[in-house]
């Protein structure tokens, strides 16, 4: 062999060592980025599982809170339609009352009285009307 094809032999055989330590080289900085890139995604999902876990609680608080608000809210309306209902028997009752108080008062309309002797009578006759 010559001294050439020799040189060529080294030659070669040196460039696929220096190739072969670079791929090596960027292997192991890829393999190491995405080791880091696992273990920083890893680090956000577990970030992001407390998170959603604290939201879900919060989402129930809310929820718990609104259902109270609305049951609240129910029983408000009940009251014043109960209310309305009993404001509206009194109206009922007053006016019946005001009815037979001015029927009453037709009754002894006509009555002139200058004593108690004689306004008695027509008292009375006005209280035992109205009752």
């Amino acid at each position: 062999m010559s001294a050439i094809s020799v040189l060529a032999g080294a030659a070669v055989s040196g460039i696929w060592k220096v190739a072969a330590i670079v791929l090596a080289a960027a292997l192991l900085l890829v393999a190491s980025s995405t080791g880091t890139g696992w273990w920083l995604a890893a680090g956000d999902r577990d970030a992001a599982r407390a998170a959603l876990v604290q939201e879900l609680g919060v989402s129930a608080a809310m929820r718990a809170s609104i259902t109270e608000q609305n049951r609240a809210i129910d029983g408000m309306a009940k009251a014043t339609l109960a209310a309305q209902e009993r404001g509206a028997a009194a109206q009922a009752a007053a006016a019946a009352k005001g009815k037979k108080y001015d029927a009453a008062l037709a009754q002894v309309a006509g009555v002139r009285a200058t004593t108690c002797d004689e306004a008695i009578p027509a008292v009375r006759q006005l209280l035992e009307s109205v009752r």
